[in-house]
């Protein structure tokens, strides 16, 4: 059977900032109360990356830990046997070290590693630096291990101080074109791939490294300002080896300044090392096209594809050609739905996930137009790695952060009648499980105002009493288009809203996949429309519960959720009492102009609010939440990241200052060192608390 592409993902910045630092190791905690706290949060184990050798059968992947008191991480590499001896606490290490982006080296057991921007091999507690291969921000080994493909930053525009030497400390930014900004960084560089020779010297005739070292590469990008990986989520999924070492697969959009900025149209590119040239695969194609993946033959590549250029949210489509006969055939086409991410089993035979009805579950998928689903539950799963007859999972619900289970594919797809069951190897959050009690998740299907069905999701404190009545909150889910799934999320932790004794209300509202393309495409250019119709029917409906106390509602969201939360409260008719909403549009006109990446506000929008013949356009802006501030009469929390360039703070800010000038009791809380997320151990609990505090606040007191 085929391995999977061996791959490193790209680092993060504070990986390479951390270096030298001493480590943080996995902190020991006791909870009182059994409640889940935010400490108790922030002391939990992540999951990252796993990768697995097909000769030795080792496994490796990384876990992350955080210090609250340090406001810093570390993430550790743990090598392991996974069919070895399992112990309570999972399977068992047998070497464990600081590192990220885990890939095999061949069958001699050496793993190839990055700590801090710099690539390592290692076996057996023996480290070799390779040579030349350092400040690089991800790594893909070539099927041979003669080559490596290293992803380096290039710049790509004019500093101050290039122009102006004699000014070193001026700290203006410069530009004449868009795309001057994205997510959270001024845009001075782009990310591009190098191929290099990999020079391996071994100790006499044996396996043992004594030199590694790469040459000085050729950039495939060239005098170029193109990204590959495309920023601002792109990692070395991007690229693929082909199986006879002569030629890479590579995603890239190339357009720099405004084309960039008003377009997805990305493309698969096949470049051959030998004569340095390449080929657009996908030009008949506008939409997104990414992540390349070879057959183990060769003679198939598969990719995954949107169709429609400046349509970010577009289904995403599982794609297969054939090299000999040039066809294309679009092999998810019986799921009405996106596939995720993807892998190889066989020459024949495709892995991937998707979302459907609210989990997103691994699906296997023949070239010859079947599928099967593999795994099944209320949870989600995301693909780890495929190696062998083995696919590792990664597995979370609303209930529980990242664990590794291993699905064994043979036993999958020969099972007719059922699902094989999942072996779970780590158990890396139990000291955390074992002092909280749980909260309890049900699905419930509701009839929209239009006569639909709707997935809810309902998550109950600890401890539930159906004879009490609990203040309860809808959560508003962001994107617009991403799904209320099984996801487990550090920040928006469904456990930890509960556990303050509160009920949520998760709606699968109009505008999410999961549920057919016209359901998840309802939501463009009518974001006041139907989609906030099912957010009162989510919380209209919970209401008839007994246990319900409809005199004590809140309402939260970020992203949409928080443009949600600012439409509602103009909107809202005296349902709720609290309001918090984080990183949130409050004015559609200023957001048109002020984010980065147009295509989304072109797409979602309708068009420029000055077209004024445009109706879709022109009904978007007037639902603006700007536009409803005279019946504001409800407390709100604003909260944002200074570092958001894709919603600017001064929403937040114009938000709060609205409210105060109505006279509504207001908060803003405002994070200048946070982007769209907050990531910093910190600012995660203060935000947590003043989360928690608020409503408590309003819905209690």
């Amino acid at each position: 059977m085929a391995a999977m592409t061996l791959l490193g993902m790209s680092c993060s910045k504070e990986q390479k900032a951390d270096e030298g630092k001493a480590p943080i190791t996995k902190p020991e905690i006791t909870i009182e109360g059994g409640r889940l706290t935010p400490e108790g949060l922030w002391a939990m184990g992540r999951i990252g990356a796993v990768s697995s050798d097909i000769e030795t059968g080792w496994v490796a992947y990384t876990v992350s830990y955080y210090s609250v008191a340090e406001n810093r991480s570390t993430t550790w590499i743990r090598v392991c046997n996974p069919f070895g001896e399992v112990t309570g606490d999972g399977i068992q290490v047998t070497d464990e070290f600081v590192g990220y982006d885990p890939a095999w080296f061949g069958a001699s057991g050496w793993l190839a590693y990055m700590r801090a921007g710099q690539l390592y091999l290692r076996r057996d507690g023996e480290e070799i630096k390779v040579e030349g291969a350092d400040d690089i921000d991800g790594f893909l080994l070539s099927p041979m291990r003669d080559k490596i493909i290293l992803i380096k930053q290039v710049k790509t525009v004019q500093k101050t101080v290039d122009k102006y030497p004699d000014l070193p400390l001026a700290t203006g930014h410069m530009h004449e074109d868009l795309m001057y900004k994205h997510w959270d960084e001024w845009t001075e560089t782009a990310p591009q791939p190098f191929v290099c020779d990999l020079e391996i010297t071994y100790y006499g005739e044996g396996e043992r490294i004594q030199t590694a070292k790469v040459g000085e590469g050729v950039n495939i990008l060239e005098g170029t300002a193109y990204e590959c990986p495309m920023k601002p989520f792109g990692g070395i999924e991007q690229l693929a080896w082909n199986p006879n070492n002569e030629e890479i697969a590579y995603t890239c959009r190339k357009k720099t300044g405004l084309d960039y900025a008003v377009s997805t149209n990305s493309d698969i590119y096949l470049y051959d090392i030998h004569t340095r040239t390449c080929k657009n695969i996908t030009a008949d194609n506008k939409g997104y096209d990414t992540n390349p993946a070879y057959s183990p033959d060769g003679k198939r590549i598969a990719w995954l594809s949107m169709e429609r250029d400046g349509y970010e949210s577009d289904q995403n489509r599982l794609m297969v050609m054939n090299f000999a006969t040039g066809e294309k055939s679009f092999v998810s086409h019986y799921l009405e739905t996106n596939v995720d991410e993807f892998a190889w089993y066989n020459d024949s035979i495709l892995l991937g996930t998707a979302v459907i009805q609210g989990t997103i579950h691994l699906w296997a998928m023949g070239l010859e137009g079947w599928c099967a689903k593999m795994t099944e539950g209320q949870f989600d799963v995301s693909l780890g790695d495929v190696c062998d007859h083995y696919a590792y999972l990664l597995k979370h619900s609303m209930r529980e952060a990242n664990e590794i289970y291993v699905l064994d594919i043979e036993a999958g797809l020969a099972k007719i009648d059922g699902y094989v069951e999942l072996k779970q190897l780590t158990h890396e959050n139990d000291n955390i499980y074992n002092q909280i009690e749980r909260s309890t998740v049900v699905e419930r299907w509701m009839k929209t105002s239009d006569g639909q069905h709707m997935l809810t999701w309902i998550i109950y404190p600890p401890h539930f009493d159906p004879s009490k009545k609990y203040p309860t909150i809808l959560y508003c889910e962001g994107g617009p288009q991403s799904p209320v799934s099984q996801f487990w999320s550090f920040r928006w932790n469904f456990m930890m809203m509960s556990a303050g004794d509160y009920i949520i209300v998760a709606p699968n509202r109009r505008g999410l996949p999961g549920f057919g393309n016209e359901w998840n495409e309802e939501i463009s250019g009518d974001y006041g429309g139907q989609c906030m119709k099912d957010y009162f029917t989510a919380i209209d409906e919970m209401c008839k519960e007994p246990y319900v106390d409809k005199d004590h509602l809140g309402c939260v969201g970020a992203s949409f959720g928080g443009f949600s939360v600012y439409w509602i409260a103009g909107h809202h008719e005296g349902r709720f009492k609290a309001f918090i909403a984080h990183d949130g549009i409050f004015n559609l006109e200023m957001q048109y102009l002020e984010t980065e990446e147009k295509w989304f506000a072109n797409w979602d929008m309708g068009g420029a609010y000055w077209d004024k013949d445009n109706k879709i356009a022109q009904r978007t802006f007037a639902n603006s939440p700007h536009k409803f501030v005279d019946k504001w009469d409800t407390p709100i929390l604003c909260i944002h990241g200074e570092k958001d360039y894709r919603i600017l703070a001064n929403q937040a800010m114009a938000a709060f200052d609205a409210a105060k000038m109505r006279g509504v009791p207001a908060e803003l809380l405002i994070f200048p060192d946070e982007n769209h997320w907050v990531l910093k151990p910190q600012n995660g609990i203060l935000w947590q608390r003043e989360f928690r505090g608020w409503l408590d606040k309003w819905l209690k007191e």
